[in-house]
C-alpha cells in the first residue's frame, strides 16, 4: 500500500510518454516540411530543431547531417526551417488550409511533397 503513489506516478508517466509519442509521430510517408508545419501548428517552436530531430529519428535515422543542412539553409530552429527552408509551406494562415501531405516516394527523403507549382 505504501507504493501506491509511486506506482500511480509511474503509470501516469508511461501514459504521458505514450500519448506524446502518438501525438508527435510522423504520419506514413509524411514529408519533413509537412511534419514540421503540422507540429509547429500544434505545439509551437522551442527555439531548437525538436521536430526536425523527431522526424529524422522516426523516418531517416541515418540522415546524420540533416541538422547541419537545415542550418546551412537558415534553419536553426523549427520555425526557421519552416520559414527559410520550406517557405512554400508557410503560405497558409491556418493548418486547416494546408493541403494534406502528398507523401514522399522514398522513406527518409527530405524533399517537400509539393512546391509552388504543385498547388
Amino acid at each position: 500500500m505504501d507504493n501506491e503513489p509511486a506506482e500511480s506516478a509511474v503509470t501516469a508517466e508511461r501514459y504521458v510518454t505514450a500519448l506524446r509519442e502518438e501525438l508527435t509521430e510522423p504520419r506514413d510517408k509524411e514529408c519533413l516540411a509537412c511534419y514540421v508545419s503540422r507540429m509547429l501548428e500544434e505545439f509551437g517552436c522551442d527555439n531548437h530543431l525538436r521536430w526536425v530531430r523527431r522526424w529524422r529519428d522516426a523516418c531517416a535515422p541515418r540522415a546524420t547531417a540533416l541538422e547541419r543542412r537545415m542550418e546551412e539553409k537558415g534553419g536553426f530552429c523549427d520555425c526557421e526551417v519552416a520559414y527559410n527552408v520550406y517557405p512554400e509551406q508557410m503560405l497558409y494562415d491556418d493548418a486547416a488550409d494546408l493541403p494534406p501531405c502528398k507523401g514522399v516516394s522514398r522513406r527518409g527523403s527530405t524533399l517537400p511533397c509539393r512546391d509552388d507549382a504543385g498547388r
